[in-house]
């Protein structure tokens, strides 16, 4: 499944894996998300229900790029940078074109609206 994402004034789009935690999101959009920056890698905020985690391994090696879940924290992650691999963490899907390079240029907290393609 493709997604729109939105921050300020800037549309990306991603593509989605088929797992469960993937469809879980799916089903919670559209969704605006409060996110911070955590370590200069990536951006995270709450989502409004757990994510299911049928199928997934423990944990996972995320790439930049990447759309993720961190199950602990129950938040939605935006990986611009490198992160290693990290016990609950689940990779939801990918950022296309630039995405990752211009969500690392943005400082501070952001505000993202996740939409299904069609939005």
């Amino acid at each position: 499944m493709r997604i729109h994402i939105t921050i300020r004034d800037q549309r990306f789009q991603a593509t989605l894996d088929d797992s469960a935690a993937a469809r879980d999101l799916a089903a919670q959009l559209p969704l605006t998300v409060e996110m911070t920056d955590h370590g200069s890698v990536e951006k995270t905020g709450p989502l409004p229900s757990p994510l299911s985690l049928d199928g997934q391994p423990a944990g996972a090696d995320p790439d930049v790029g990447d759309v993720g879940y961190y199950a602990p924290g129950n938040d939605l992650v935006l990986y611009y940078g490198d992160q290693s691999y990290y016990n609950g963490i689940v990779v939801l899907g990918h950022m296309h074109d630039d995405a990752a390079e211009r969500i690392a240029d943005m400082d501070g907290p952001i505000t993202a609206t996740v939409t299904t393609f069609d939005n």
